[in-house]
């Protein structure tokens, strides 16, 4: 056992526990925004007794994409974190390029706000 080795595997599982401590950061800022939007909005529209049941659905939408892109990055981020500290089991331990999943976060989000756009622009034009 070579102490060098040792301790540069340990600052790598120092490492990637701070990462995933940093994707629950994200991912519970996710859900929480999509189920304040979607509380916000339901109260807004019984404080003005609006009908709008087109814009309520959409907001919905979003809101539940928030949801649904923070639940599925923090699995992600989850099973990444796993699988880290597997292969730091391992003395052949080598540096793999890896799927970006911060990548797929930033274009999940990317297309929720096109969906809300959209929305807000057909809105706008009703």
């Amino acid at each position: 056992m070579n102490l060098t080795n040792e301790l540069a595997k340990q600052r790598n599982r120092d490492a990637a526990e701070r990462t995933l401590m940093a994707w629950i950061r994200t991912c519970l800022s996710l859900i929480s925004f999509g189920f304040g939007l979607d509380k916000i909005i339901a109260a807004i529209d019984r404080a003005t007794a609006g009908d709008d049941v087109q814009v309520e659905r959409g907001v919905q939408l979003v809101a539940a994409a928030f949801m649904v892109t923070g639940v599925l990055s923090m699995a992600g981020a989850t099973v990444q974190y796993l699988r880290e500290l597997r292969r730091l089991q391992h003395n052949d331990y080598v540096y793999r390029n890896k799927p970006q999943l911060a990548a797929a976060t930033a274009v999940l989000i990317s297309l929720i706000g096109v969906v809300a756009l959209v929305l807000i622009t057909v809105r706008s034009n009703s």
